[in-house]
């Protein structure tokens, strides 16, 4: 298994570099964000660990990056901070766990382990209605005409559409389903994404469409 380990403290990073190559991964060691981002923009790793506090770019900034390219490789968050925003920040952001330092190297072995059997039981599925495939293991919404690599809450949305097409899903379930109730995100944010959707359906010729039902919420339908 092949890991980036993005560490600004030169110390940890040698100590746990050594510890996971004794667990027999294969790791590739960087110091701060931009390089970061770049080995993982350029190279293929099975799992990927981002410190939060990094020169150049945070491990956010990283991780939303990586997300917004479509990139799925598991991501596994260090961070010196343990308020509970920050944690939601990171899995809003797309990370798949998150390890709070100082932590013992028996928890990030395990947590790393965890995180790759996520990987290996992943089957990337494909949704399609009308001319319009959604591909959930890459972002990738296409037609015969394009395609458009969607963020990770534009993909959640058309995903949650597209398994309940014709189906009238109000405004308060889609926040729910997306965003969830503890978000401090205003719910006028369902408008907002929907309005998304739309201009990416429509530069791609889909022949799908996102109505809105006065009272009841968005339905997704092939157009007639």
């Amino acid at each position: 298994m092949k890991l980036l380990y993005a560490e600004d403290e030169l110390e940890m990073s040698e100590a746990v570099t050594d510890i996971l190559t004794f667990n027999n991964y294969v790791v590739d060691a960087v110091y701060d964000g931009k390089d970061a981002l770049a080995y993982a923009q350029n190279e293929n790793y099975d799992g990927i660990i981002l410190d939060v506090m990094m020169p150049g770019l945070s491990g956010f900034e990283v991780l939303k990056k990586l997300r917004e390219s479509g990139c799925r490789t598991p991501v596994l968050l260090l961070t010196a901070k343990s308020e509970v925003e920050d944690r939601i920040s990171g899995l809003n952001f797309g990370a798949d766990d998150y390890l709070s330092k100082p932590f013992a190297m028996g928890e990030l072995l395990a947590r790393i382990r965890a995180m790759l059997r996520r990987r290996e039981n992943f089957v990337p599925d494909i949704l399609e209605i009308g001319n319009v495939s959604l591909n959930l293991s890459n972002y990738t919404l296409s037609t015969p005409t394009g395609a458009v690599v969607l963020t990770k809450h534009e993909l959640r949305m058309m995903e949650l559409l597209v398994a309940n097409k014709n189906v009238a899903l109000s405004t308060e379930t889609m926040f729910e389903k997306i965003w969830g109730y503890d978000s401090d995100t205003e719910i006028g944010i369902v408008w907002v994404y929907i309005s998304h959707m739309r201009r990416h359906l429509e530069n791609l010729s889909a022949n799908i469409e996102i109505k809105a039902r006065r009272g009841i919420g968005y339905i997704l339908e092939e157009k007639e």
